[in-house]
């Protein structure tokens, strides 16, 4: 039989040789002299091919591979010959298994840059290119496998490499400040566009759209023709400064725009062009910049070449119209008085009608009003404007649908008006506003000099002797001159100076002709004259200009200059308006000492409000005291007079709750209640209040009407609402009282409203009303409009605080002989607050003893932290007294059992409430009460979750707080 590697030793390469030399006796496919033709022929063709093949025969899939698969496995080889495939090729056998198994199936499979985790080679994963075809045997049975394969990994790598590189490059094209747009094939159709470009055409849909399919407008204006013919031509095509005019949407405004750009063909390896890359800048701003330069550099050359003041105007108009490509622009002069305009002469563009002649603003709108102001009329559309829409007809009869009308003032006089009309609606840009703007300005410089040159010419045609006196009034004028008038060079040296100068500065003018502005001008002021005089010499004209000048005696003087340019001198005249500025200053001044005595004022009131109603409160504890004293006084008049102590002492705590009100520096408990439920309940104290003659009437729009404030700080909100209604309704009439839910807070005492609901509580009165001068008083604390003893004037301040503070406002209506209304406005919320009916410490059970609790007593007064201990010792409970919270951390450091602290909030050093975070941090089980009369961190911050007891309190309070918090703390 014939060797299986072909005649010839060396036939098959390194593979025919291991072949040959392998003992196969041992291998299911038996010695190779036993080899079937077909197997023979199989290998054959194998060992021939020039691409890495290999064979897989009969049930075991033995592997045979020729020279140019030996990479393939890598240190697999030489062992791997002879191996069954599902050895060799364990690691990826979950793939390729089912694959060979189709192929013994009699399906020839193919497959391309599949990636497989070889063993045996450097590279983790690696891809291949291969077939797989059924081998036949000599019964024409499929018995094997014969495999091409090429490896792919350095394409798939150099492919991912590209991809990687190509979006790279497109996110650095979406942060480029430059458009850039690619267009692929001779239909130019977007592939990429970035951000910049995607503004440039109006954010619209064009990625895998053609330029004619979504810019239409760019067709229209050629830009599609350039694409073809740099497609066509291979050249690139570049452009500076291109208009291109887009509107984004049907109905839009046009928008344009210039831009620089660049069309570059992409061309192939083969030299063909497959796309154009498009590149540029939008320079829009830049271009309109240089045509108003090139406007205002026009209107100066044409100013200086033109003798009449009407032919002026009309040329600034002209270059104003064109540049800005409007219907119409005119410069008329006013009468202030008579409300009309007079124009000589107007530019109109092709197709527009003149409105020369006489006009009164009043028949085309309001604007006049911001004119007289100084205000320049910037009017978009007619027929919006609310300044216009009643005459919108008569402005578009006149193709003025749009337009500016900017004043022109002369020593602070409405004199002359530089207007703008347009046909339709259109957008006045800034620039655009800047542009006509500076116009204006020059003109009516250029207008005021052509009218003082007209007088000289005037003087001029006289008589010698007219002109001699002309002359020597004007040499009058600048001798005599209060005001400074000087000639100064662009380069700041002064040409002349008028004798003002040594009155107003002290400088001979000789010492300051020859002379640097600098040597007399205050040091501070330097840069900005600098910035002045390069203006002015530009003929930027200057108008009311304001420095200061050294006088020879070192001390500043304040100048307001007006300038005028010829060639390369500045004609200027200043007025000493040193005396102004001081008099300017002393009224601030006064008026800041005037609101520092009204404050000063105020606070006396307040401070001798307070005195008189503490020192009333005070008199009858003291004289209850001393009656106290007596040891034969009888037990009813002793429990009286401990009564009345009490009840003054609740007046004053009200007293002072109602001053914190005001101030909005109380600590509140807001809960969640029902308005209307809550004015029901307390309706029979109401009754009580305001007496059998005032007949009570609830307006309640809804069933729920819920609110989060302070319940104790809202009903005496509305006990103090209902005394001030029966006392102004002398104690007969009707009191409405509505809550009703409202959507927002209207704005209130020039005060900013609030959005989101709001529950509105009004109470409203049938007196007397209140005077208008007096509305804006009444919740200032302690005015009041009662006699002497009849009211302390903090009832409503009361209410404003209280509302304030709660997120609301306080609003009044009064109308005199027709009665008052009050509505506080609360914000709306959500549901109500669910409390333990069972608290123990909402009973009004009697006070029961402390039963030895431990209290650790924290309170820097003496004689507060005396009696507080003596009263809890008498209460019952066990107390160790801390002057301050550094003494109070020692003894919880040192051991000491409490079972609750109980802390002043005001005390130097750490505060009550500093104390309580670090007692909740270092003992989490370990409760806290805060007491204070005031705390402006309480006011602003809240109790942080602490129980708060204010001053004063009662012994029974106290000891309901301590009980609960300490039953608390044992039930956990």
């Amino acid at each position: 039989m014939k060797p299986i590697t072909g005649s010839g030793s060396q036939a098959g390469g390194e593979m025919g040789a291991l072949i040959r030399a392998h003992d196969w006796s041992a291998s299911p496919l038996g010695p190779s002299t036993t080899w079937p033709q077909s197997l023979r022929t199989a290998v054959s063709l194998m060992l021939q091919a020039r691409q890495p093949a290999y064979i897989a025969w009969g049930p075991e899939q033995i592997s045979l591979y020729n020279d140019g698969y030996i990479p393939i496995l890598g240190t697999k080889h030489p062992a791997s010959l002879g191996q069954p495939a599902a050895l060799l090729w364990a690691e990826i056998w979950d793939t390729l298994g089912p694959i060979n198994a189709a192929v013994l199936a009699g399906e020839a499979q193919w497959f391309e840059d599949m990636p497989f985790a070889l063993a045996g080679r450097e590279r983790d994963l690696s891809w291949f290119s291969f077939s797989y075809t059924p081998l036949l045997d000599d019964k024409d049975r499929i018995v094997g496998i014969f495999c091409i394969a090429q490896e792919t990994t350095d394409k798939v790598l150099a492919e991912r490499r590209a991809g990687a590189e190509r979006e790279r490059l497109v996110l650095m094209f979406e942060q480029a400040p430059s458009f850039v747009a690619l267009l692929e094939g001779p239909e130019h159709r977007f592939g990429f566009v970035n951000p910049a470009y995607s503004q440039l055409v109006g954010h619209r849909e064009v990625l895998g759209k053609t330029i004619a399919d979504v810019l239409p407008d760019a067709v229209a204006q050629g830009y599609l023709d350039l694409l073809d013919k740099v497609y066509r031509s291979g050249k690139a095509f570049s452009a500076m400064a291109a208009k291109y005019v887009a509107q984004v949407a049907p109905g839009e405004p046009v928008d344009e725009r210039y831009v620089d750009f660049v069309y570059q063909p992409m061309i192939d390896a083969a030299g063909a062009v497959t796309g154009i890359f498009v590149e540029g800048y939008d320079v829009t701003d830049r271009v309109r910049a240089e045509i108003h330069r090139r406007a205002l550099v026009e209107l100066g050359d044409r100013i200086r070449g033109i003798s009449d003041p009407d032919d002026l105007s009309f040329a600034a108009a002209e270059i104003l119209g064109k540049t800005l490509e409007v219907s119409r622009a005119g410069y008329g002069t006013v009468d202030k008085a008579a409300e009309t305009i007079t124009i000589a002469r107007d530019w109109n563009a092709p197709g527009i009608t003149s409105i020369a002649g006489v006009l009164h603003f009043r028949d085309y709108g309001t604007y006049i009003e911001n004119l007289k102001r100084g205000e320049t009329a910037v009017i978009a559309d007619a027929d919006e404007d609310p300044r216009t829409t009643a005459t919108a007809d008569m402005l578009k009869a006149i193709s003025a649908h749009a337009f500016v009308n900017m004043p022109v003032t002369e020593r602070g006089n409405f004199v002359a008006l530089l207007f703008l009309n347009h046909a339709t609606a259109r957008e006045w840009r800034d620039d655009e506003l800047a542009l006509i703007r500076e116009v204006a300005e020059r003109t009516r410089t250029a207008v005021a000099r052509l009218e003082a040159e007209r007088e000289l010419h005037a003087l001029a045609s006289s008589l010698e002797r007219q002109v001699e006196e002309r002359t020597a009034e004007r040499d009058r004028v600048w001798r005599n001159s209060r005001d400074l008038l000087v000639i100064v060079g662009a380069d700041g040296i002064f040409r002349a100076v008028n004798p003002a100068w040594t009155a107003i500065l002290g400088h001979m003018p000789e010492e300051v002709e020859g002379h640097s502005f600098l040597d007399f001008i205050w040091p501070d002021d330097a840069a900005l004259t600098q910035d002045g005089l390069d203006e002015a010499a530009s003929a930027h004209d200057l108008t009311n200009f304001q420095n200061r000048y050294r006088h020879k005696d070192g001390n500043p003087r304040w100048i307001s200059w007006h300038t005028s340019v010829e060639g390369d001198l500045v004609y200027a005249y200043g007025r000493d308006i040193t005396a102004e500025k001081e008099a300017a200053a002393s009224l601030a001044q006064a008026q800041e000492a005037l609101r520092q005595s009204q404050k000063l004022e105020a606070v006396g009131q307040l401070t001798g409000g307070v005195a008189h109603d503490f020192n009333n409160l005070l008199t009858i504890i003291k004289s209850s005291t001393d009656l106290l004293r007596r040891p034969d006084l009888p037990e009813e008049r002793r429990r009286r007079y401990v009564n009345a102590i009490s009840d003054t002492v609740e007046r004053a705590a009200r007293l002072t709750g109602q001053l914190l009100a005001f101030a909005r520096r109380q600590a509140l408990k807001p809960e969640v209640f029902d308005a209307g439920e809550r004015i029901r309940a307390i309706t029979e104290m109401l009754g009580t209040v305001v007496g059998s003659r005032i007949r009570i009437v609830h307006e309640i729009t809804r069933e729920r009407c819920l609110v989060e404030a302070d319940v104790s700080q809202f009903e005496t909100a509305l006990v103090n609402m209902v005394v001030n209604a029966r006392d102004a309704m002398d104690g007969e009439g009707t009191l409405t009282v509505r809550v009703e839910e409202v959507s927002h807070m209207p704005a209130i005492r020039g005060h900013q409203g609030g959005a989101g609901p709001f529950v509105a509580i009004s109470l409203s009165d049938t007196g007397d009303g209140i005077a208008p001068d007096k509305l804006v008083q009444i919740f200032e604390p302690f005015f009041t409009t009662k006699e002497v003893g009849k009211g302390t004037g903090l009832g409503l301040s009361q209410v404003y605080g209280f509302a304030k503070q709660s997120g609301g406002d306080v609003a009044v209506e009064s109308e005199v002989g027709r009665g008052t209304t009050f509505t506080i406005y609360l914000p709306r919320a959500e549901k109500v607050s669910h409390e333990d009916a069972s608290d123990e410490g909402r009973s009004l059970a009697a006070v029961k003893d402390g039963r030895g609790r431990r209290v650790l007593v924290v309170e820097d007064n003496i004689e507060v932290g005396r009696f507080s201990t003596q009263l809890l010792q008498d209460l019952g409970y066990e107390t160790t007294w801390a002057a301050n919270a550094a003494e109070a951390l020692s003894c919880l450091e040192a051991g000491q059992a409490f079972d609750v602290v109980f802390s002043d909030v005001v005390m130097p050093g750490i505060n009550g409430i500093e104390l309580g975070q670090q007692i909740r941090l270092r003992y989490p089980d370990l409760p806290v009460i805060l007491t204070s009369g005031y705390s402006h961190v309480l006011a602003e911050k809240g109790r942080h979750g602490f129980e708060l007891l204010q001053k004063p309190y009662a012994a029974e309070e106290l000891s309901r707080m301590l009980r609960r918090v300490s039953r608390h703390r044992s039930a956990r």
